[in-house]
């Protein structure tokens, strides 16, 4: 039955990122969306190794719900989507609800060496057919792997494995419901992208129960609905779910085969659709989904993952103690023509595409004794795009198909000086949308095309409105003779962890 639509109608959408959680109620008119965020506590035990209270996440989506619920009335909640941090595992118990201690985060790289013994016993081709994935600890299968075993969890019928967004569905539901999409499902390295289903070969490799894991469904399509006993208002249709950056290709209306997304977050991530048949895997880059639908139309996408952008403000901030507050750093970069010949490679939990090494560290080098703070932050500033460069290359190089323009969206993306610094690295141009908060609209238009609340895609790309678009300079000299340094600068920063 498709319901009444009125202009007050809105999704939530629960965007539970890598350090908060977002709750953004996206209205069926266009008008400005209602939001909260509760940031979350980050645990790092041992160098190289992050983790997550889940219980902690749960408790700031419970928060952030019912703050926008306050604001915008239950009566107009027409449905819940849900975008999350990918790759990031964790077990409970479905019996009682508890978790066998805390989340590994896609950031943690403990199963380097693990990954390291699967390439040497020869398992990287199966992985790559299967999966489109690389052998690094970054996907989930080694992560559940290593928390099945260290953490001696019983594998029985109680046990559930899964993603924060079946995470977040069974809390939402009551404990009715273990379920994930296909686009959180592609992230694991143990879900066949071809086929659409767990991979039987895959889950023995790892020793992963394949009955633990979740059930895989479309990424638009009901999935349950609130209960009485999640602590939320009962009754809300969960419609939507999306990895976060496929849920922003989504939400920046990247309908078409060729057509590309970045999302400047605590890493970057490089999207282009290329429809609706899976390619063969591409040297430097990961095959995903990218989403699909009720009626099941399905689109894959070639992603380039970058680890580290954004968090490599925050360290700025948290870690230096450069900058008080994130949104100083544009500021400051601007401060100063260049960097003064510094480089860094914020390679703080290895290098993701192209180079794929887990064993890269973070680098700093050109230092003189006229570097200063603001120097500093330009390069952080600057290797955001000398980063999604590398990826980009590798995609096209990959695909055979050029980039006509990137539509970009996170929180750096506010940054008319790094979009126009990726203007030039790239010579393509960069256009930036008004809403730029995309990973939520995302997840509330697939929710919202479940329940009627967009009719199909065409109503989805007429929201679409731009902001900003930055050209690149026609002479390509400087970008390319700072690029090559950064090249310099990554070789030095590769193969360092032992």
């Amino acid at each position: 039955m498709t319901p009444v639509v009125t202009n007050d109608t809105c999704v939530i959408a629960i965007d539970a990122g890598t350090t908060g959680v977002r709750s953004r109620a996206v209205f069926a008119d266009g008008r400005p969306a209602e939001a909260s965020y509760r940031e979350f506590t980050q645990y790092y035990p041992t160098p190289g190794w992050v983790e997550h209270d889940v219980n902690e996440i749960w408790d700031a989506v419970t928060a952030t719900i019912h703050d926008v619920i306050g604001r915008v009335g239950r009566e107009h909640v027409a449905a819940i989507g849900i975008t999350n941090q990918r790759e990031t595992v964790l077990a409970w118990d479905r019996h009682t609800g508890e978790p066998y201690g805390t989340a590994i985060v896609w950031q943690d790289r403990r199963t380097a060496a693990r990954c390291d013994e699967l390439a040497a016993a020869g398992h990287l081709p199966l992985v790559r057919e299967r999966t489109g994935l690389v052998l690094d600890p970054y996907f989930s299968g080694t992560k559940f792997e290593w928390l099945l075993r260290e953490r001696d969890i019983p594998i029985g019928p109680d046990l559930a494995l899964g993603t924060i967004d079946s995470w977040l569905i069974w809390n939402l539901t009551g404990g009715e419901v273990h379920a994930t999409d296909v686009t959180n499902a592609s992230r694991t390295m143990l879900y066949d992208i071809v086929d659409r289903r767990w991979s039987d070969e895959l889950c023995d490799l790892l020793h992963v129960p394949i009955d633990a894991l979740p059930k895989v469904r479309p990424s638009s399509g009901r999935f349950g609905i609130t209960s009485d006993r999640c602590g939320v208002p009962a009754g809300i249709p969960v419609s939507g779910v999306a990895g976060d950056q496929q849920a922003a290709l989504f939400g920046q209306a990247c309908f078409t085969p060729g057509m590309a997304k970045n999302t400047y977050g605590t890493g970057s991530f490089v999207l282009l659709n290329v429809g609706a048949t899976c390619p063969a895997p591409t040297e430097g880059m990961l095959t995903t989904v990218a989403w699909e639908l009720a009626d099941g139309t399905v689109a894959y996408a070639l992603e380039g993952a970058i680890f580290v952008t954004g968090a490599a403000v925050q360290w700025l901030r948290d870690g230096l103690g450069i900058i008080e507050q994130s949104a100083e750093v544009g500021p400051l970069a601007a401060s100063v023509p260049d960097t003064g010949g510094v480089f860094v490679v914020p390679a703080f939990t290895g290098l993701g595409s192209p180079w794929w090494d887990p064993y890269a560290r973070g680098t700093i080098v050109g230092i003189t004794r006229g570097t200063g703070r603001a120097e500093i932050a330009r390069a952080v500033v600057e290797s955001m795009a000398y980063q999604v460069r590398d990826a980009v290359d590798a995609m096209v190089a990959a695909s055979g198909t050029g980039i006509i323009e990137l539509r970009v969206d996170g929180g750096a993306s506010v940054m008319d000086l790094l979009l126009q610094m990726q203007a030039d690295q790239l010579g393509v141009r960069v256009v930036r949308p008004v809403d730029q908060e995309t990973t939520a609209l995302g997840a509330a238009f697939l929710a919202g095309l479940a329940e009627g609340v967009w009719p199909d895609l065409d109503a989805i790309t007429a929201t679409w409105r731009l902001d900003a678009t930055f050209d690149p300079s026609p002479d390509r000299t400087v970008a390319e003779l700072l690029h090559g340094q950064w090249t310099r600068a990554v070789e030095r920063s590769r193969a360092w962890a032992t």
